[in-house]
């Protein structure tokens, strides 16, 4: 299915709430201008398997964009905009987009576009929410676009960048299901709606930017089965849970970082929102620390659950609520492809033995766009349908998986392996931290040395008590070689939007150039 499908059904329900504005689109009109935004592309010679771009905040109107792609069998790329003009630059030119859509509040992400060869063109970069020196008006071509059917509607997909630990962000193209766009359901709809219950009675809640692959592709879900998008232009902790009681959300999508914010919230506060609509609560994109989960069970009820992939979609597991609760720290058992834990030499290791984690695919169903070096280097070397994206882990007896941390960012500490995710999971429950890095900082007899980077919650200050406190308070509860040996209070930590930890910048801060 897709948005055009509800038209004659329900026309005038709301496809997408902006509440920050009181915006909405309609089936109808989500419809109308992804058609005329579709017959434009045309219009300027575009076909299938060509390429278009998206910068901006979390305006309705990249839907528009989003569905015409898909019903025009395109590829779409919505590039992080927080990112500098030359980093969105290096996107648009390694995506090959042929049209850029952007909205005039992020004009400085595309400053540069022009450089562009493929963008240089008058009609092919396009604004909207203001103008843009050198781009088209958005609403002018929506005005002008023809509404004429369109004579064939080939699914098309997106194409989305890694967040790029380590170098240049990579682009990972999937080819798209072959079929027409309202016969053919993308592969998130396919898997996700069913298992999560998504409908057309789905009131679905997304809080982050919808930049990231999961926003994105979950509202491209709810669209696709006709339900209701509320969109936050950004997460905030008190706002999230006002929106849920206000529309009765029941799906929504968060990642543990928002969790241990509105954990975070007084009580009372906490206790005064009407959460009850819930019926499922989905979180990903990294491992959630065992007390807060079932802190969040206990809060929302049986609700909570968790899925594991990426945006590569080498593979994925997933665990409900009651199985979390058996399971404590994992993040559940194959739904797609088959896990395998392996060492350094590439061999399968046992049960409860940590390794880089592989999954199984009948074939490999990624590349990276336009560097087959690193496609390969995510690939097992003896199995070419294996693929990782450096994540580490361990498989218990019943399959379970249970992530430890990537392998970019393990200490080795006297020869020793210390996976920092354990003590930040630690260290986060205390009451004086807001927010916590724990990261390897050079040492010169033991080669590195753990540290802990803390946010204090609001009014706490940092001392060398407060310090000392704290390292005891993870000594107590891991094996004390995994426990910081020292801690700096910082006013924040580098984040992303979608709540993911930068530990690439916080530790550019520690060691030498």
């Amino acid at each position: 299915m897709f948005p055009g499908s509800f038209v004659a059904t329900t026309p005038d329900k709301p496809a997408v709430i902006r509440p920050a504005t009181g915006e909405q689109v309609t089936y109808r009109q989500l419809d109308e201008n992804s058609l005329k935004v579709a017959n434009h592309l045309r219009s300027l010679g575009l076909a299938a398997g060509d390429s278009v771009a998206v910068v901006t905040d979390n305006d309705l109107r990249a839907f528009d964009v989003y569905w015409a792609a898909l019903r025009s069998g395109l590829y779409v790329t919505v590039v992080n905009n927080h990112l500098t003009a030359d980093e969105v630059n290096y996107i648009l030119g390694d995506c090959g987009a042929k049209v850029l859509f952007a909205s005039a509040t992020v004009a400085d992400a595309v400053s540069k576009s022009a450089e562009i060869a493929d963008l240089s063109v008058t009609g092919h970069r396009i604004a909207w929410a203001g103008s843009i020196p050198g781009f088209d008006d958005y609403a002018e071509i929506l005005a002008t676009a023809s509404t004429n059917p369109l004579p064939s509607q080939p699914r098309g997909t997106d194409m989305l960048y890694s967040s790029g630990t380590t170098g240049r962000p990579k682009g990972i193209k999937i080819p798209p299901p072959e079929g027409q766009v309202d016969e053919v359901p993308d592969q998130y709809t396919a898997i996700f709606a069913p298992l999560y219950g998504f409908s057309s009675d789905t009131v679905y809640l997304s809080p982050a930017p919808v930049y990231h692959a999961a926003p994105l592709r979950y509202c491209g879900v709810t669209a696709s089965v006709g339900g209701t998008i509320i969109l936050m232009d950004r997460f905030d902790p008190e706002l999230a849970l006002s929106h849920i009681e206000t529309y009765r959300v029941t799906h929504s999508q968060w990642v543990p970082t928002m969790f241990i914010r509105m954990l975070k919230l007084p009580k009372e506060v906490r206790d005064s929102y009407d959460v009850s609509s819930l019926q499922v609560a989905v979180h990903a994109a990294a491992p959630c620390p065992v007390e807060v989960k079932k802190a969040m069970i206990d809060w929302w009820g049986p609700v909570i659950h968790e899925y594991y992939a990426s945006t590569e979609a080498a593979g994925a597991t997933f665990i409900g609520p009651t199985e979390a609760l058996e399971h404590p720290g994992s993040v559940g058992r194959a739904l797609l492809g088959v896990p395998h834990i392996v060492d350094d030499e590439g061999d399968d290791l046992p049960a409860g033995q940590v390794g880089v984690i592989y999954f199984e695919r009948d074939d490999v169903p990624f590349r990276y766009h336009n560097d087959d070096a690193k496609t390969v280097a995510a690939q097992h070397p003896a199995h070419s349908n294996w693929a990782t994206t450096g994540d580490m882990g361990y498989l218990d007896e019943d399959g379970y998986l249970y992530l430890t941390d990537r392998k970019a960012f393990m200490i080795i500490s006297g020869g020793v392996n210390i996976y920092p995710q354990e003590a930040e999971n630690v260290l986060v429950n205390h009451p004086a931290v807001y927010d916590v890095a724990v990261i390897g900082i050079p040492d010169p007899e033991m080669g590195e040395q753990v540290k802990a980077c803390v946010q204090l919650a609001d009014g706490v200050v940092g001392t060398d008590e407060l310090a000392d406190e704290l390292i005891a308070f993870t000594m107590a509860r891991l094996a004390h070689y995994k426990a910081p040996r020292s801690v700096d209070f910082l006013d924040a930590l580098p984040r992303t939007p979608t709540g993911k930890l930068v530990k690439g910048e916080l530790r550019k801060q520690y060691w030498p150039k």
